[in-house]
C-alpha cells in the first residue's frame, strides 16, 4: 500500500476524505468505489498522523485539571476532597512534589482518574 510522504500529499488527502464525505455515508455500500476510496485515505491519514502528529498520554496533573474543569473545583476544593493541605496540592500540580502512593490511589477514586494514567501506563 502507498504511503503519504509529505505535508503537501497529507493536505491533499484531508481535503479528498472532506470532498467524498459528502458521498459516502451509512448508507454507502461497502464496495462502492467512494466508499473503497474513503476508507484507504483514512488508513494512509491514521498512519502517517500517527507518526507525525502522535498523541502522548495524559499525566496525572492534566487529568486532575481537565476533572477540575469538568467538576467547576478550585484547587482548594480538590485539596479539601484529598483531604490534603492547599499548598501541597499546589505542589504537586506544579510537579515540585511526587503524590504517594496511598494518595494517587486516592485521586483515581475521588476524581474518577484511571490507575493506568495515575502510574503512566
Amino acid at each position: 500500500m502507498a504511503k503519504i510522504k509529505s505535508e503537501a500529499a497529507y493536505d491533499a488527502a484531508l481535503k479528498r476524505i472532506e470532498y467524498l464525505e459528502d458521498f459516502v455515508d451509512d448508507d454507502t455500500a461497502p464496495n462502492d468505489p467512494n466508499a473503497l476510496e474513503l476508507d484507504m485515505l483514512i488508513d494512509l491519514v491514521e498512519e502517517y498522523e500517527a507518526v507525525h502528529y502522535p498523541i502522548g498520554k495524559p499525566s496525572l496533573m492534566d487529568s486532575i485539571k481537565l476533572r477540575m474543569y469538568e467538576m467547576g473545583l478550585s484547587l482548594q476544593n480538590v485539596a479539601s476532597l484529598l483531604e490534603i493541605s492547599t499548598p501541597k496540592m499546589n505542589n504537586i500540580m506544579r510537579g515540585k512534589t511526587e503524590p504517594s502512593l496511598s494518595l494517587t490511589r486516592n485521586i483515581c477514586k475521588k476524581l474518577n482518574i484511571s490507575p493506568e494514567v495515575a502510574l503512566g501506563m
